[in-house]
């Protein structure tokens, strides 16, 4: 029988479970944007996860949209994101980049003034920015030209060149949670027009002409994509949840990708629907799920075929053998939100398995 602990092959990545780390903004980058030793033992920790999903990175300079986000455009950036990759292969496992743009959700104090790029002239206005001096407003983006959108299709192909030059197995191009691609992707963020606003087919133009550019880079197989079609948070909305995923799914069945990587939920509660069936209908390749799955839930998912894994992203802040625990059943550590965007080792590292509290 086929369980949350069965092998599988995502495109050409071979994983040893379904219990996936998701992507986990978590601040631990030094000033520069470069990853840090702190993040090489975080995820050498966590490497008995089937594939960990490394956090929002910034593929291209001047697009901060927290505070010591990791990048991926510099080579002293790749450099410590090897000792990552190298740490968690050492202990037997398998990651991914993801790969992004803030988009709106970039903030003049983060980028030495400069002003966000998006879609449209529109703020995010439902959630505060954290800077170096504290929780600022988000301010008007300005609409990017069509012109200029050739520049951010190739700063995501640099970024999978310098995935792969640091050691990962792939990457996942991030489509989700209010950030550029799915800003464009979302009616309620894309008021523009020409090729790249209006239709759901010019909405979606970006993200799959930026998927198509990094798996020239890497193979389709090698490239996974995630979406969160009812999230709010940067608020965002679609006015047609279902219809989006239903004709992105069929969509993106075309490419041949290692996986999509579906958020099933609202960050802030506002819509509610069942987004996961109409995908696992429509879409021809391996779907990972993810939000507020329990180690029973994901397994049920996966025995009845709903989808392929199931990604995890608090239970594996404060659980660095979650592949275990759920395995045998035993209780969790609960994790610290205090300490999920602070910079030490406290609430990151120091999170006990269960071996050592015997």
């Amino acid at each position: 029988m086929t369980d949350l602990f069965s092998p599988l092959k995502l495109g050409a990545i071979e994983i040893s479970n379904r219990v996936l780390m998701a992507p986990l903004t978590r601040c631990r980058a030094d000033e520069h944007h470069v990853p840090t030793d702190l993040m090489a033992e975080h995820y050498g920790q966590r490497a008995s996860g089937g594939l960990l999903i490394a956090e929002a990175t910034m593929a291209m300079e001047g697009n901060s949209a927290f505070w010591r986000e990791p990048g991926i455009y510099s080579d002293a950036q790749v450099d410590s994101w090897k000792k990552v990759t190298d740490a968690v292969h050492a202990n037997g496992g398998k990651i991914v980049l993801q790969i992004w743009h803030g988009g709106r959700a970039c903030h003049p104090a983060l980028n030495d003034g400069k002003q966000p790029v998006a879609p449209s002239a529109i703020a995010i206005t439902n959630v505060d920015v954290h800077t170096p001096e504290g929780k600022q407003n988000y301010t008007v983006p300005r609409a990017l030209d069509d012109a200029e959108i050739p520049a951010i299709i190739d700063g995501f192909v640099r970024a999978a060149e310098n995935a792969k030059r640091a050691g990962f197995d792939g990457v996942e191009v991030h489509g989700a949670n209010g950030y550029l691609l799915d800003q464009f992707l979302r009616d309620g963020a894309n008021h523009r027009e020409g090729p790249y606003g209006g239709s759901l087919e010019n909405r979606a133009r970006l993200l799959l002409e930026v998927i198509e550019a990094v798996s020239q880079v890497w193979g389709a197989d090698r490239v996974g994509v995630r979406l969160s079609p009812l999230n709010s948070f940067n608020s965002m909305k679609d006015s047609d949840p279902i219809g989006l995923m239903t004709w992105l799914s069929q969509k993106l069945s075309d490419y041949g990708l290692a996986y999509l990587h579906l958020m099933r939920a609202d960050f802030l509660g506002e819509q509610q629907m069942d987004v996961v069936t109409p995908t696992r209908e429509h879409y021809k390749g391996h779907l990972i799920v993810n939000m507020g799955y329990s180690g029973q839930e994901a397994q049920q998912v996966i025995e009845t075929g709903l989808a392929d894994a199931v990604a995890f992203g608090v239970p594996f802040i404060a659980n660095p053998d979650l592949p275990h625990r759920l395995k045998i059943g035993a209780e969790l550590n609960q994790a610290d939100p205090a300490t999920f965007y602070s910079q030490g080792r406290e609430g990151y590292n120091d999170y006990p398995t269960l071996e050592a509290l015997k």
